[in-house]
């Protein structure tokens, strides 16, 4: 398998352009959707940071591994009587073989309030960086090392997302967005030629997103049905991911089923560990942590050498107290 890998490599650095790979597909997408639409960060009105580890293919040589954080909250004073304001930080390290991939984002958006009870309609913009590197180590045919190989190198450009989201909180919510809108081309250097460089495309993808669920203690054991979806493409393949979680005691525990077309069936369940007062911040305030396990069985042709795919999921929330309620006085009782 690793020579496999090594001629792989190989050709793809021998030829003019190197593409990037989509982006990092993940189980608990659930959890991760600001990282690929800015309009969703802080749009559910709490403070929440997010930590997600995905071990992909388990025992399968270069495979990639990939480690990302969220963080979002609603903007404080700043809004409008017909909207408000959401921000976020998304972080995105892939590991696939030689590569190294980081992409970092500042989301910021504006959520209108919709009449009739219609929800929000958040609109979202993404900007930040992203840097390829390669740290290869090339076992070369002869003594002579070839200079259209490159070597340790590394390379930074600018980054930008778009994306719109309508959400009716606790019914459902639909989302539509584009990553690496301006498809920065990355340069990476030869290991003994400047002018044998190669380039490192960030491809622009595509996100169609959206999930319903049942009203909450609706089924046995004070459970509810939450069911999301993702199709991602970048105009050449497609990927639809599908997720239905069975969330019970009031959604405390769940498990659930994902899945990824030509790719994997998945297996999940979480928690929140604790959910109680927070020591902290205004007066009424809930903190919350959830963790979360999902294994994929993977269905494509890496199934009789990999072992699976492992991903962890970690969120916690502080969760603001709603607005005191204002309440007219009569002159008269000031």
């Amino acid at each position: 398998m690793k020579k496999r890998l090594l001629v792989f490599s190989t050709l793809v650095f021998a030829s003019n352009g190197l593409f990037g790979q989509q982006d990092a597909a993940l189980t608990h997408f659930i959890y991760n959707k600001q990282a690929v639409n800015p309009a969703a960060a802080g749009i559910d009105g709490d403070v929440c940071a997010t930590m997600l580890y995905r071990n992909q293919w388990d025992r399968v040589n270069g495979a990639p591994n990939s480690v990302l954080f969220n963080a979002e909250a609603p903007v404080p004073f700043i809004g409008t009587s017909g909207g408000q304001f959401g921000a976020g930080f998304s972080y995105v390290h892939d590991a696939i073989g030689f590569n190294r991939q980081h992409n970092v984002l500042l989301n910021f958006n504006y959520q209108h309030i919709l009449p009739s009870g219609w929800g929000l309609l958040s609109t979202g913009l993404g900007l930040g960086m992203v840097n390829f590197s390669l740290s290869p180590n090339w076992v070369p045919p002869t003594l002579v090392l070839d200079p259209t190989l490159p070597g340790n190198s590394s390379a930074t450009g600018i980054d930008m997302n778009f994306g719109l989201l309508w959400k009716k909180p606790g019914v459902f919510y639909l989302g539509l967005s584009a990553t690496h809108l301006n498809a920065p081309t990355l340069t990476v250097q030869s290991a003994l030629s400047a002018a044998a460089g190669v380039g490192y495309n960030s491809v622009r993808h595509m996100f169609f997103m959206g999930g319903y669920q049942t009203p909450s203690r609706s089924l046995p054991l004070n459970g509810h049905l939450d069911v999301q979806g993702m199709l991602r493409t970048d105009m050449v393949k497609y990927s639809f991911d599908l997720n239905a979680r069975y969330m019970m005691f009031d959604g405390d525990i769940y498990a659930g089923l994902t899945y990824r077309t030509g790719d994997a069936a998945a297996i999940m369940a979480g928690m929140t560990v604790f959910y109680n007062k927070a020591p902290f911040g205004a007066p009424g305030g809930m903190q919350r942590l959830i963790a979360g396990y999902s294994y994929d069985i993977t269905i494509n042709k890496l199934s009789t050498i990999s072992r699976g795919t492992h991903e962890l999921a970690v969120k916690y929330c502080y969760i603001l107290p709603p607005p005191p309620v204002e309440k007219s006085k009569h002159p008269r009782y000031l």
